[in-house]
């Protein structure tokens, strides 16, 4: 807990430096100044509101027992083995199979699923994916990945701001910039650094932290391996659109969403999939977790033990 405390005192303090240094760039010492206090403002507000701010990003529904009731059981009773409360559960309507979890703790948190996992992975598998959601809310991971996609968008907006300016002749005659156009090309450049120095600032080890957890909450690290095989494979063929337009809130995801376009290695904050998957399968074989077994039960095709019940997937997997 500590630990997680100072990881986001720290990016807090990097994306402030970063933000008000581009506001010294567009406007000297007035813009810094005026950078400074927005990004008092922002840090406030990303504390306490980066949940509903990421949801918002990627235009996220809230759903419930009513409106989606298999997504809202396997949630229920995943939690109920984690022993958290029960977080939101929201869906984006994205084609490409993908997850996220956010909240500024487990009794303020959500998980998100898209349209195109519930539509591409069977009910084990995406059992796994959102067990290793609810490990990132337990290991409160959440609130360091949302405060990061809120003032990293932010700081990547400011410098696309200063990129038309400079296409468009703002900046001419400007000499209120510290460095006038050498400075406004740099901010430029700095835009899509400042999105991976984002993703690096959250670190690859949570993501296996998060398999290990989450294959421990379901029980079956196998279904997780197999659901992030099938999402790495579609995240290469399948745009994200929304990830695509904000590419600081990458990390949040549990596969990648920009893997289609090759940025997945230096400015990633997930490891490679064949180390999650061989990491997973090595957990199955300690857990002596064989086929369908599960805590020396058994499934029949097409069913799963979640939480004490058996489930059987439907046609529709949102309701």
């Amino acid at each position: 807990m500590p630990m997680n405390y100072a990881k986001t005192a720290l990016l807090l303090a990097a994306m402030t430096a970063i933000f008000v240094a581009l506001g010294a760039l567009i406007g000297g010492q007035a813009g810094l100044v005026i950078a400074f206090f927005i990004a008092l403002v922002m840090n406030a507000v990303s504390l306490w509101k980066s949940d509903s701010i990421v949801l918002r990003m990627f235009n996220a529904q809230e759903v419930s027992e009513t409106s989606a009731p298999e997504l809202y059981s396997i949630v229920r009773d995943l939690a109920r083995n984690a022993d958290l409360p029960m977080p939101r559960v929201y869906i984006m309507n994205n084609p490409q199979p993908n997850a996220f979890a956010t909240g500024r703790s487990p009794s303020h948190a959500a998980v998100c699923a898209s349209t195109g996992l519930l539509e591409a992975l069977n009910k084990e598998e995406i059992a796994g994916v959102l067990a290793h959601e609810l490990a990132h809310i337990k290991n409160r991971d959440t609130l360091t990945m949302a405060v990061a996609a809120t003032i990293g968008g932010a700081v990547s907006m400011v410098a696309q701001y200063m990129q038309f300016g400079m296409l468009f002749g703002g900046n001419r005659g400007n000499d209120r910039g510290a460095l006038g156009a050498i400075g406004t090309l740099a901010a430029i450049i700095l835009a899509p650094m400042a999105a991976g120095l984002v993703q690096m600032a959250i670190s690859r080890s949570r993501e296996y932290q998060a398999d290990r957890l989450g294959a421990m909450i379901c029980g079956r690290p196998l279904w997780l391996a197999s659901a992030l095989r099938k999402i790495d494979s579609s995240a290469r063929r399948i745009p994200n659109d929304q990830a695509e337009a904000i590419p600081a809130a990458a990390h949040m995801f549990i596969i990648n969403p920009l893997n289609g376009h090759g940025v997945d290695n230096l400015f990633s904050t997930h490891p490679n999939v064949v180390n999650r998957i061989a990491a997973l399968e090595a957990l199955a074989r300690d857990m002596g977790a064989t086929g369908m077994e599960t805590s020396g039960r058994s499934s029949r095709p097409g069913e799963v033990w979640i939480g004490g019940q058996n489930y059987t997937k439907p046609p529709n997997p949102w309701g």
